[in-house]
């Protein structure tokens, strides 16, 4: 089931691919990759700065910080994924040198599982009402275990996907 959901994806990108100019005009634009990656890379701090930040306080680092301060650097981080997620699709699109070679990448696999564990995390997080009952806490107070328990998914979540972000080109032997 995976393999045919894998083969359907990696044929809807490269019919996308050939029906619009995206990829021709990625590859004959000088300055269009690197600014892609530039811009992924102000992405990535401003995700991982504002959640980073509030799961290592989950986890009992910088106490002296309250929930309701780190609350409001996470919008800068949903910003960060916004900007991560338009330039990853650009990135994907836009190789028109390989069609469908990202999709078919175990490095690219393992990222985009790791950004849907992340969410669905995320999703644990407040569903649960952990979210709700980490924001009463005070600056001094430690946050509950399956705050904490969330909190470490979430980092190593994003440490695997910012690893295989950048281990694209050597994994799966790609590029």
């Amino acid at each position: 089931m995976f393999e045919t959901l894998l083969k359907s994806t990696v044929d809807a990108v490269i019919r996308f691919q050939r029906h619009t100019g995206f990829p021709h005009w990625v590859n004959t634009h000088s300055a269009a990759w690197p600014a892609g990656e530039t811009l992924h890379f102000i992405g990535l701090c401003l995700l991982i700065g504002a959640v980073g930040l509030y799961d290592l306080r989950l986890l009992g680092f910088a106490r002296g910080l309250p929930f309701r301060a780190l609350q409001r650097l996470l919008p800068w981080g949903v910003l960060g994924f916004v900007i991560c997620l338009g330039t990853g699709v650009g990135f994907v699109l836009g190789n028109a040198f390989a069609p469908g070679e990202y999709v078919r990448n175990i490095a690219f696999i393992w990222k985009m599982g790791l950004i849907l564990f992340a969410g669905l995390n995320l999703l644990v997080f407040h569903l649960t009402g952990l979210a709700r009952r980490v924001e009463q806490l005070g600056p001094e107070d430690p946050a509950p275990l399956p705050a904490r328990m969330i909190g470490a998914f979430s980092l190593m979540a994003w440490m695997g996907v910012i690893f295989f972000g950048r281990f694209l080109p050597v994994l799966g032997d790609a590029f």
